[in-house]
């Protein structure tokens, strides 16, 4: 069985060295890269699986490299910076990072958002029927149920959730929601958002006070969890 390729970007060598052996002892296979040139380079002609992506490059900023390597290729890329702003944070996401972790990080933690980033790419194809928890959304008969009993959702709900499944384990940012459900006009609309996500946990959550599923990430979006 193939190992699965991850290039690590970094331009601190200690922070290379660590993540390779700790990757390295998964038997995850690893390349390295120090500049957004290389990166670029690296990715036509090593194939990674996933891409580690710090943002503070010597020659360009790590934004430019995802918004250059978006341009012709979906490979995932997990983000980990020291910089812990927001706006940062939602800047990577806009530009296709598919998560962001801040330094200092744990190595479980990071193995673990890499593993749904892979799985939610080596999928050929959506799952028809996305479950997690006692919530179950069948995308072909548009029909979600939560502890096994149906759920009556409004248009705009659904189109929220459905979102939300087409990208499980992944943040999505409150523009990239509002772009895409009611479109780029209503871009800076965040309480018709922040509304709209409230009455769908209140239909799809144990305790919508205490989400377990539909999960905020302050200042930033939400994520619909991708496993229990």
């Amino acid at each position: 069985m193939n190992k699965i390729r991850v290039l690590v970007v970094d331009d601190e060598r200690p922070i290379r060295r660590f993540l390779t052996t700790a990757l390295s002892a998964d038997d995850y296979e690893i390349f390295e890269a120090e500049t957004g040139q290389d990166t670029l380079k690296m990715v036509i002609s090593a194939h990674p699986d996933i891409i580690i992506l710090d943002l503070g490059l010597p020659d360009m900023d790590g934004a430019e490299v995802l918004r250059r390597l978006r341009e012709w290729s979906q490979v995932p890329v997990i983000v980990l910076s020291v910089r812990e702003q927001e706006t940062v944070k939602i800047a990577a996401l806009d530009h296709g990072a598919d998560d962001y972790l801040t330094k200092p990080f744990g190595i479980g933690e990071l193995q673990a958002r890499m593993r749904v980033a892979l799985r939610r790419s080596l999928q050929s194809a959506p799952e028809p029927v996305f479950r997690v928890g006692d919530l179950e959304v069948d995308l072909a008969l548009r029909q979600v149920l939560f502890q096994k009993q149906k759920v009556s959702l409004t248009p705009t709900e659904y189109d929220i959730l459905k979102c939300l499944v087409t990208h499980a384990g992944k943040v999505l940012t409150h523009r990239h929601l509002l772009r895409e459900i009611w479109g780029p006009l209503y871009e800076e609309e965040t309480h018709m958002l922040r509304v709209n996500i409230s009455n769908l946990r209140k239909k799809i959550e144990p305790d919508p006070a205490q989400p377990r599923y539909l999960i905020t990430e302050p200042g930033v979006g939400y994520r619909l969890k991708a496993e229990m």
